[in-house]
């Protein structure tokens, strides 16, 4: 046995010899990434990759044989765990049919269709008292207001109690949703107010799933379904097999949307001053150009049909994010909706962002306290 292990071990020399002639030490390396144009987190990738290869590099022989070893069991347990994963998938679409008619009967709850019976909305975990009597509370102060202002036209009118299902419903989860706020632009207010409902469809071959944005008829656009599809890959790569983490989505196509005239919430329109370059004579071009908007997300970046070319940088950024948010829409929003509308489900993200508007806005409070301190 020590004799055919020296045997390998000899070869492994050889091979690991001419591997390492390879290596370039991480200044060279960083200077010639630098020359290239790579991006910083890809020179850092890069470099550390070559960190790795060189600590490697450093091990007797017969230890790198035995990692070797390692690797192609590491192999054999990334094939399992993709197969666990495309069996997940095939569960998920196949209780998706369970959900159905519970996010069905949510949809008409919250657009007023059905009006639900006294024992549906008994909770019996939780205690709704304190709720109840805050209610209360902004009721009777409501009216006192109005008693002490009753000659003010500008007050609100108290709110309609038989107001139908509940307004605004998804258009404030967009509000409380971070990741969907940062989205949201004030020209995309009025159509969020319109949307009704969000649908997820799960599909097995191919493996993907398509969001569904329901809208109410409106002055924006003529469709009445929004909808986006992501395409997901649940097997390793050939070429890094053990990068393997699990499904994950490669791809993704939006949807035209049918704008009215004059309602296009995706595009502005700006005006560039050109100067003759003979004549000296100065024209006004006007342009359209893309405009911030949620709906672009609608609009993804288009991969190019090879997989084996490269994406631009941007584009890259772009995709990871839209990816993203995809997967959050599908995982969290459609499935935790009224605990993102109540508040009761966000994440500490959610929670943080709120807790930094304050911070800035004590910030800039003192900034100014001390301006005025020296101008007294």
């Amino acid at each position: 046995m020590g004799t055919v292990e020296r045997s390998g071990d000899d070869h492994t020399s050889e091979m690991e010899s001419a591997e390492e002639e390879e290596v370039v030490g991480s200044g060279e390396l960083a200077q010639h990434l630098l020359k290239s144009g790579v991006t910083r987190n890809e020179m850092i990738a890069a470099i550390t990759n070559r960190l790795h290869a060189e600590a490697m590099a450093s091990l007797p022989p017969n230890v790198r044989r035995r990692i070797r070893a390692l690797r192609t069991l590491q192999k054999e347990f990334v094939d399992i765990e993709a197969k666990f994963y495309s069996e997940v998938h095939a569960l998920e679409c196949k209780y998706e049919k369970l959900y159905k008619p519970l996010y069905e009967k949510r949809a008409l709850i919250v657009n007023g269709t059905y009006e639900p019976n006294d024992d549906e909305c008994l909770n019996p975990w939780r205690d709704d008292t304190e709720e109840e009597e805050l209610a209360r509370a902004v009721q009777n102060a409501a009216i006192t207001e109005g008693e002490e202002k009753k000659d003010d036209k500008a007050i609100e009118p108290p709110m309609d109690p038989n107001v139908k299902g509940i307004p605004d419903f998804w258009y404030n989860i967009f509000r409380n949703v971070s990741m969907l706020s940062e989205m949201m632009q004030e020209h995309d207010e009025p159509i969020l107010k319109c949307l009704q409902d969000i649908k997820v469809q799960m599909h097995e071959d191919p493996i993907s799933f398509t969001l569904e944005f329901y809208f109410a008829p409106n002055e924006y656009f003529t469709n009445t379904v929004l909808t986006k599809e992501y395409l997901m890959k649940c097997k390793p790569d050939e070429e890094s097999p053990l990068e393997f983490e699990g499904p994950e989505i490669y791809s993704c196509k939006g949807c035209e949307i049918n704008w009215n005239a004059g309602k296009n919430v995706t595009v502005k329109t700006i005006k560039k001053k050109q100067k003759h370059k003979s004549r000296g004579s100065v024209r006004t071009v006007t342009k359209s150009v893309q405009a911030d908007s949620f709906f672009n997300f609608f609009n993804p970046p288009t991969l190019p049909e090879d997989p084996n070319s490269t994406v631009a940088s941007d584009v890259q950024a772009l995709l990871t994010a839209d990816f993203e948010i995809g997967h959050y829409i599908r995982e969290r929003v459609v499935s935790r909706a009224v605990l993102l509308y109540t508040g009761e489900g966000l994440e500490d993200d959610d929670d943080d962002d709120y807790e930094e508007e304050e911070d800035s806005y004590s910030d800039e409070d003192s900034g100014t306290e001390e301006v005025s301190d020296v101008e007294d």
